[in-house]
């Protein structure tokens, strides 16, 4: 099914007003966005998620490593090279960055564990077993940490399912970190 990238000039108000928020700050706006304003609600719901997602005590690398987590588990090729790039702007260790992308541990034991209950909280739909959270809390994560992943997650999927409902083509700006899921 073909979904409309809408623009500056094409989305309708209040959709309108966030792409053009958007371009300004990021010099374009990217495909997902531009799908996303042919509902405004969802452009607004989903804009807002994210900053709100930003906001929590995770740093650059933790926020990143959930959002990648999300998307490579549900196999979503436009934000998983979307979030590699946005990782090397924000300074993330490329080594964690390729690991998530070719589904291997982490070499750091907290980020490894926190990558581990993040692909649990996907895998089980909601359902971490008392084994996952336990281990995700020994690790040095606190109870709120594990309702942060559950924003992440949700975050995540609003635009992992977009990509997929619409097959949100790659902007030029993500080429280089194509990414397709290993079978």
């Amino acid at each position: 099914m073909d979904f409309p990238i809408h623009t500056t000039k094409t989305a309708q108000e209040p959709a309108k007003h966030i792409l053009e928020g958007i371009e300004k700050g990021l010099k374009f706006v990217p495909n997902l966005i531009g799908v996303m304003a042919e509902s405004p609600a969802l452009v607004a719901g989903y804009t807002t998620l994210s900053r709100i997602f930003d906001q929590t005590s995770f740093d650059a690398t933790e926020k990143q490593i959930i959002l990648l987590t999300v998307s490579s588990e549900n196999g979503c090729t436009y934000c998983v090279a979307a979030h590699t790039v946005i990782a090397g702007m924000q300074s993330v260790p490329e080594d964690v960055v390729n690991a998530i992308r070719d589904n291997q541990p982490l070499a750091n034991p907290k980020y490894e564990a926190l990558r581990q209950f993040t692909q649990a909280v996907v895998e089980t739909r909601g359902w971490p077993d008392a084994g996952q959270i336990a281990d995700f809390l020994g690790a040095g994560y606190e109870k709120r940490h594990i309702l942060d992943v559950v924003l992440g997650v949700g975050v995540k999927t609003l635009s992992n399912y977009t990509n997929h409902i619409a097959q949100t083509p790659l902007d030029d700006a993500f080429a280089s970190a194509k990414w397709h899921k290993a079978d």
